[in-house]
């Protein structure tokens, strides 16, 4: 008796179906509203950062002008490290959560991270590096070392830029003040006590000067 070959069954397995989908449902959905698109049509207006185009931007560091090429979507705290290697402001969370990259801004303390570096044209950023005067620490740079207000270190340069604002606007700070202007700043191994010391020895050596 003859046998009868059984036809091999096709799979359709998930890959197929993915790339079915891919190529078809989607492609049809998004594929020709993007092809209809032109480059007037990406144009920004005015007051709008441009699409996909890079900016010349002149910032002022630490008392010193530097004119460089940006991406809109570079923010304060990757020019600085990466394009200018003022490695002193730290990257640890990158989402406004540590205080670690913490740079004075007009004498205000920000989250580099969290500001694009076309938004700091033409204002005064201070990074930790700027602190220090022909040679001689910042009396707040000089109290965190006496006062051991650090541990790893990696939070410091933050705590100290946090708290030089603090006592440029506050001389004689209490305790929950001091609170207060440092609560955006985080110290993984809880060194907080020694860093509020810290701030107030700074506190007196500045109300003397």
């Amino acid at each position: 008796m003859e046998k009868v070959k059984k036809k091999k069954r096709k799979t359709f397995t998930r890959r197929d179906f993915l790339k079915g989908f891919g190529g078809g449902a989607i492609s049809a959905a998004v594929v020709p509203p993007l092809l209809a698109r032109d480059k007037a049509s990406l144009q920004a207006k005015e007051g709008e950062i441009p699409l996909y185009s890079k900016k010349q931007i002149t910032l002022i560091v630490n008392e010193q002008k530097f004119t460089l090429v940006v991406e809109p979507r570079e923010t304060l705290l990757h020019v600085l490290r990466e394009r200018l290697n003022l490695t002193g402001t730290k990257k640890t969370c990158e989402r406004g959560e540590c205080g670690g990259c913490t740079v004075l801004l007009d004498g205000s303390p920000v989250y580099s991270c969290h500001l694009l570096a076309i938004k700091a044209e033409g204002k005064k950023i201070t990074t930790i590096e700027g602190l220090a005067t022909n040679g001689e620490l910042h009396p707040v740079q000089q109290a965190f070392i006496e006062k051991d207000g650090y541990q790893c270190g990696f939070c410091t340069p933050g705590f100290i830029i946090s708290s030089v604002a603090l006592l440029n606007k506050n001389k004689n700070p209490n305790l929950e003040e001091t609170k207060a202007a440092l609560s955006g700043n985080l110290c993984r191994c809880g060194n907080n006590f020694k860093i509020h010391e810290a701030v107030s020895a700074a506190s007196k050596i500045m109300r003397r000067s």
